[in-house]
């Protein structure tokens, strides 16, 4: 089938090529960065970027461009736009898109495809996008009318950036970006069947304020919902008319400060004592923006088994969807605050209940060990955070790092906070880390990297050089793929299959190879030099920490185990 055209004739002065649409299409969006890797289906939309510039950043993988965008996305709120070519260049996309579905990031991909008198030919590059995709998006379009394409971008910011955010992806045939049509940017935004519901029921809210106010040991747990709606200025509010403590999950970590006097710490497999044990003894639990995920709850059974459950979401689908809830409450969770701190005036008696978790808190406190040679990697994220006075952005991978840093560097504003959690994706950390940088030029970015996760996407250190970004790469390096071997130690009788990796790149000569700083400690007191050292400049470095190879995340709650069962509570 061919891309079709206007059938008036019009003046050819006045036309403009699908490829000169798709760049004036988002700039409309307002588009500023575009993260990206050009190939044979996308050679004209990349002709078309040269000669009508918007900043374009030339990952070194499709991988990395996506991550980039990624950590663009969840620093700006806007969302990250990315392009790849077809068939391999679209496949390698499919981390990323899985990786943003699952927390809830805005993205709008762009994959070019073979022309459409060739798609489903088998032809060279051809990969079926949209039927790979379809599971993984918020919804997708493959353009086979030109005329189409202002609309189609329109929708899928629309669609990406509203609601419960996610990714949204449009496939362009080749020659749809080649044809000539006069566009008409004139288009809104019509979608019967896609109308999110924003303002919660009051009813409900007033039924939630009448439940609290009876409440002896409520509890609130926040998740990434309360960032999308930039609404932590609400929690914290809320928090404390009420005077309810909070835990976070992992990824809404940020959303309410953590050394504010009411946060028990992050809930979960590696969450606090006192968050996990709140969680399981509350006869409350508020649920705002947190899709009640297995590695936060444990065996189902045995969470919050006395408690009424009040779930507020964005999306419906969530609620009810792992955990019985008494309350549900569909709506935005900044509007779902506001409403409920004018509705509630009559604050829990709940003291007894905060001097009881207060006296978790002192009796169980994270610990680390001392039975070991090497950097303590719980103390080197407390040295990260003292040395950027608790105010840079940190990114991770997925592993024991991530669990530290989530642990130990201690979150006081939202948007801090990069980490891949639904998908647990290992290379997302760096790449996530240069986009933060490109989102927030002036900040202090860290990416906290395991030395597995890292060789996965490290190519992209180039990308420092190229563009100049004082992004500081974090190791740390035990020689091994740490949380695979800390549960093969724990459930598989320390047989450590293919989890050791003794052989890796001298990452100092790595870093000077690509120009750019790099050092290297073995002891504690090297650690505290090199970050006072380089932490606050303005240039990239990466540091090789050698941490206690065997040193492993605690606490810890065991598959199968519900909260109260954790192990690891006491050194």
């Amino acid at each position: 089938m061919k891309a079709k055209v206007n059938a008036e004739a019009e003046p050819l002065i006045n036309k403009m090529s699908g490829a000169e649409i798709f760049i004036e299409a988002l700039k409309r969006e307002n588009v500023e960065v575009l993260f990206g890797y050009p190939g044979g289906a996308v050679l004209p939309i990349y002709d078309a970027l040269y000669r009508n510039p918007i900043r374009h950043i030339l990952a070194r993988h499709e991988q990395g461009a996506i991550h980039a965008a990624e950590g663009y996305a969840r620093v700006t709120g806007k969302p990250g736009v990315v392009i790849a070519t077809s068939g391999p260049g679209a496949t390698n996309l499919v981390t990323g898109i899985t990786d943003a579905m699952m927390d809830s990031l805005p993205l709008v991909v762009f994959t070019g495809q073979v022309a459409t008198n060739v798609i489903g030919s088998d032809a060279f590059q051809e990969a079926d996008v949209i039927g790979v995709t379809m599971p993984i998006t918020k919804h997708n379009y493959q353009v086979r009318d030109l005329n189409e394409l202002p609309r189609i971008v329109k929708e899928a910011f629309h669609i990406a950036t509203t609601g419960r955010p996610g990714p949204v992806l449009i496939d362009i045939p080749k020659d749809v970006s080649t044809v000539g049509v006069v566009p008409s940017f004139d288009t809104k935004v019509d979608l019967p069947g896609y109308q999110p519901t924003l303002v919660p029921n009051i009813l409900q809210i007033k039924k939630l304020a009448d439940v609290i106010s009876e409440a002896k040991q409520p509890i609130i747990l926040a998740g990434a919902g309360v960032l999308h709606a930039k609404a932590s200025e609400e929690l914290l509010a809320l928090a404390e008319k009420l005077e309810i403590p909070v835990v976070n999950t992992l990824l809404g970590l940020g959303s309410f400060p953590a050394n504010h006097s009411l946060f028990l710490g992050m809930g979960g497999m590696h969450g606090t004592y006192t968050a996990n044990m709140a969680m399981y003894e509350c006869d409350l639990l508020i649920n705002f923006g947190a899709r009640f995920d297995d590695r936060l709850t444990g065996k189902l059974s045995d969470f919050a088994p006395s408690a009424t459950v009040a779930h507020i979401d964005i999306d419906p689908a969530e609620i009810g969807k792992n955990i019985e809830t008494q309350i549900p409450i569909v709506g935005d969770a900044k509007e779902a605050l506001t409403r409920l701190i004018a509705e509630c005036n009559n604050p829990p008696e709940a003291g007894e209940w905060r001097n009881h978790l207060k006296q978790y808190q002192q009796e169980f406190p994270l610990w680390s060990s001392d039975d070991e040679e090497g950097i303590s990697p719980q103390r080197l994220i407390e040295m990260v955070h003292k040395h950027t006075s608790g105010k840079a952005i940190v990114s991770t991978d997925v592993g024991q790092h991530q669990m530290w840093a989530a642990q130990y560097y201690g979150f006081t504003e939202p948007n801090r906070w990069i980490t891949s959690g639904g998908l647990g994706t290992m290379g997302f950390g760096f790449p996530a880390a240069i986009g933060a940088q490109l989102a927030d030029p002036d900040a202090t970015v860290v990416s906290i990297v395991g030395d597995a996760g890292f060789q996965m996407t490290l190519q992209e250190l180039a990308l420092l050089t190229e563009l100049n970004l004082p992004v500081k790469v974090v190791i740390l390096n035990n020689f091994a793929l740490g949380m695979v071997r800390q549960w093969q130690e724990k459930f598989f009788e320390e047989r450590y299959s293919e989890s050791l990796m003794p052989v890796q790149p001298d990452f100092v000569k790595l870093a000077e190879s690509y120009g750019i700083r790099g050092f290297r400690a073995d002891t504690e007191e090297e650690a505290n030099r090199i970050l006072k050292e380089t932490l606050n400049d303005r240039s990239p470095v990466v540091i090789d920490f050698r941490i206690k190879p065997k040193e492993k995340v605690f606490p810890m709650i065991a598959p199968g185990k519900g909260l109260h069962e954790m192990i690891g509570v006491r050194p």
